[in-house]
């Protein structure tokens, strides 16, 4: 049994296949499989590995199962113990496995972990899905070391140092197998958006750890399947969120925090029509909460499950705060005037 597999999850992704999947072969160990999962791609992603990446080990799904699906099914084909997820337009560089494993080999206690993400357009800043690792605010929004809102920071060193964090990006994150099944992998539910920081959360909630390791560096394109803006995107990300929230938050938390993200979300959706113009995103916004509240039912087992299981009350990487109170009223733009040791 081989000892860590990178996998990656590819929708249509030939282009990018070509481009950053050489890379990812020549600088990963030895000790790793490489694994391509296909959700059902149109374009020639299979002809591509065929023919330039015979070495690559390949699964084809079906049809296209969506980010979080799409991983499960693959990864109950994979055995090894670490999986590694990796995104196809994630461009990877010497060493960058190494230290990702050398972190779970030494702490068994912690689950998962991500390298330091930075841009692949802009190799001196910081990548918006991921940064230098996720936190998420006392109302379920998720920032990073490096990245608020749309306040990317340039990379000066200033978050080198390992840390204890909230989430792990899906677009680069290892993984202990054991860990990933022992709370049933990813919600597929979601499609995509937020199922990686729902699965970090459930696992922090039974005592697990999540890092970031900067000394494993990364370049990430971004935005490959929906682009920022895109309404869809503005949909999945507002309902996994309201779901991921229903799930996970204890019963002391749960009537507070929904209540001021109703408000909240009104608010977000308002001001995307009154002050950006954005008809489609204050729809998406509407359309999310009516379909959160048509299927938050679904979710109740789930819910007593993470209650009845969890084993910690609080979450390192949670903040007490509003972010949302931090950037835009008093300023605060970026992780390190927040927390300023």
């Amino acid at each position: 049994m081989s000892k860590v597999a990178v996998v990656i999850l590819n929708w249509n992704g030939a282009g990018m296949m070509e481009k950053y999947l050489p890379k990812v072969l020549d600088y990963s160990r030895d000790d790793a499989e490489v694994w391509v999962a296909d959700n059902s791609s149109t374009d020639n992603s299979m002809q591509l590995l065929r023919e330039h990446f015979p070495m690559v080990k390949t699964l084809k799904l079906d049809k296209n199962y969506g980010f979080a699906e799409g991983y499960n099914k693959a990864l109950k084909e994979i055995n090894v113990d670490y999986y590694v997820l990796l995104n196809s337009d994630v461009e990877v560089t010497h060493h960058w496995l190494t230290p990702l494993i050398e972190l779970l080999d030494s702490h068994s206690e912690i689950a998962a972990c991500q390298p330091k993400l930075l841009s692949e357009g802009d190799k001196d800043r910081f990548e918006y899905a991921g940064a230098s690792g996720g936190f998420l605010d006392a109302f379920g929004y998720p920032f990073c070391r490096g990245r608020i809102f749309s306040t990317v920071e340039s990379d000066e060193g200033q978050y080198d140092y390992r840390q204890e964090i909230f989430w792990a990006t899906g677009a680069c994150m290892m993984i202990r197998s054991k860990d990933y099944w022992m709370v049933h992998g990813m919600d597929a539910r979601f499609f995509a958006h937020n199922e990686e920081i729902d699965l970090c959360w459930r696992l922090a909630l039974l005592g697990r750890k999540i890092y970031c390791e900067p000394e494993s560096v990364v370049y990430h394109v971004g935005g490959g399947t929906l682009p920022k803006g895109n309404p869809m995107k503005t949909f999945l990300n507002f309902r996994n969120n309201l779901t991921m929230l229903y799930k996970n938050l204890s019963d002391k938390e749960l009537h507070k925090v929904m209540a001021a993200r109703k408000m909240l979300d009104y608010i977000a959706a308002f001001e995307a029509l009154v002050l950006q113009g954005n008809y489609s995103d204050f729809k998406a916004i509407f359309k999310a909460r009516h379909a959160f509240q048509k299927w938050k039912h679904n979710f109740d087992a789930d819910r007593a499950e993470i209650q009845n299981t969890r084993v910690v009350d609080s979450v390192t990487g949670r903040s007490d705060f509003s972010i949302l109170w931090k950037y835009y009223f008093c300023g605060k733009k970026k992780y390190s005037d927040i927390y300023k040791n």
